[in-house]
């Protein structure tokens, strides 16, 4: 059976939302990357101990950020997923950063989508739905999480739906111009 490549699935879903694959379930501490060459998960790091994942980390198919890799997507889900698990999503946001290591600066985006079949999130329409403190929490693991990488990461902000589509839009753009 020939591998798929997973990072050029469509983005656009037929039931009017877009693809997410999940590379690291929520709760868990193993960081793992999907290898588009060989079309499988590898284990890339761990997390400290007291850090997890607060919500389930993946990309974007057919897309690509400015850090070279498919635009990052953090997806809400009621539950958790696992990895490789492929889903339709809405993108209700995103936490701008911007990630700061041997003197090179690059955004590095996380784009906030809800499962399009969430019952716990199904009203859930923009960032601005969700508790604050849940998104500060989610900030906070992501500052975190570059300082135990030697990285420095500058919050820039939050956007909410419109916007965080707009971002979705460039990484679909930088994907097709590198592709030609």
């Amino acid at each position: 059976m020939k591998n798929r490549d997973l990072t050029l699935l469509p983005l656009e879903a037929d039931d009017k939302g877009v693809r997410v694959v999940i590379e690291t379930p929520m709760r868990g501490r193993n960081k793992y990357d999907y290898n588009s060459k060989g079309g499988y998960f590898e284990l890339r790091e761990v997390l400290p101990r007291g850090s997890e994942f607060p919500f389930d980390f993946g990309f974007f198919p057919s897309t690509l950020g400015e850090d070279g890799d498919p635009t990052d997507a953090l997806v809400v889900s009621d539950h958790g997923l696992d990895v490789g698990v492929v889903l339709t999503a809405r993108v209700i946001g995103a936490i701008e950063f911007e990630d700061t290591k041997d003197g090179k600066s690059v955004r590095n985006d996380r784009l906030v989508a809800v499962p399009n079949c969430s019952v716990l999130y199904e009203k859930v329409k923009t960032l601005g739905d969700l508790p604050p403190p849940l998104i500060e929490q989610i900030e906070s693991f992501f500052e975190r999480d570059a300082f135990f990488k030697g990285k420095e990461r500058e919050f820039l902000g939050r956007c909410e739906a419109k916007e965080g589509r707009k971002l979705l839009a460039e990484g679909k753009a930088r994907f097709a111009k590198m592709r030609r």
